[in-house]
């Protein structure tokens, strides 16, 4: 079982201050966003991890426990980090490219494929993160090139520019309940059972979020850790699928129908990193490659 570190850098802060509010503040989120995170946290632990009162919060045992694993992992990560916080970049070292589980389904590898056939010499790391991850990233300089979400990206201070919708929508078996339907309310879809990505996926992640603490307790299936698996499930009847709509293959029986609510109308962006040479012929051919792939 895997933690993102950024969330238990949260929970154990809410466990410190013994209060959702207070532990947001320190990490520099809002309440909505902060509680979204913990109980993503609790349904990828499979437990409660907080006890809930008007007087703020109080750790389960297992979320004490947890708390106290979290401080170990991130004291020995601090370490880590400073034990090679001295050494440069190599110019040997391969160009990072950093994304989100919507851009890895389709978009980047095609374009890592031309990429790399192209420039033999050149190598190319790819993460999977959230936009906020992927932000901190560049600016630090860890990265060269990174796809983000227009909203969660446009007060960054990062050279950007457009590539393309990801507008999401709601997928389901043809001849469903989706048939016939024209726009849909996520209150609506969460009345019928879903198929959802893993709680650590940072499509899955961004939906919570924009969902906030208030929205309706949806029943998920099963939860898998990719699209096309979502999609297939979707496809055979097992439960609805919320999805990019450029996501949806070609000639694959769906019906689909489109998501009511603003957070679901969303845009990518080509983001490069606060130290990247713009002169770099390779850092520009990846970044012409991927346009290619949005085009």
């Amino acid at each position: 079982m895997r933690y993102d570190l950024d969330d238990l850098r949260l929970f154990v802060h809410v466990v410190t201050e013994g209060s959702i509010t207070a532990g947001a503040r320190r990490m520099r989120l809002s309440l909505p966003s902060a509680s979204a995170r913990v109980r993503s946290l609790e349904r990828h632990a499979g437990v409660s991890l907080l006890d809930r009162g008007r007087r703020g919060v109080r750790p389960t045992p297992a979320g004490a426990t947890l708390a106290r694993h979290a401080k170990e992992v991130l004291d020995r990560t601090a370490r880590l980090e400073n034990a090679v916080a001295g050494y440069a970049r190599s110019p040997a070292e391969p160009l990072v490219l950093v994304t989100g589980s919507s851009a890895m389904h389709r978009l980047v590898p095609p374009a890592l494929i031309a990429f790399l056939l192209e420039y033999a010499d050149q190598d190319v790391t790819v993460l999977e993160r959230r936009t906020p991850q992927t932000v901190r990233l560049l600016t630090s300089g860890e990265a060269d090139l990174g796809i983000v979400i227009e909203d969660e990206a446009r007060d960054s201070g990062l050279e950007t520019e457009l590539l393309g919708d990801d507008s999401l929508v709601v997928v389901g078996q043809a001849g469903g309940v989706l048939a016939g339907r024209g726009k849909l309310a996520y209150r609506e879809i969460a009345e019928h059972p879903l198929v959802g990505l893993d709680a650590s996926a940072p499509l899955q992640r961004w939906i919570d979020k924009n969902l906030g603490p208030h929205a309706p307790v949806a029943r998920y299936r099963t939860l898998v850790t990719n699209l096309d698996t979502q999609i297939s499930l979707a496809a055979a009847g097992v439960g609805l699928a919320v999805i990019p709509r450029r996501a949806v293959p070609p000639g694959l029986a769906l019906d689909i129908c489109e998501l009511h609510d603003p957070w679901a109308h969303r845009r990518h962006l080509l983001c490069w990193g606060a130290r990247v040479r713009q002169s770099s012929r390779a850092v520009a051919a990846l970044a012409d490659h991927l346009r290619r792939v949005y085009t």
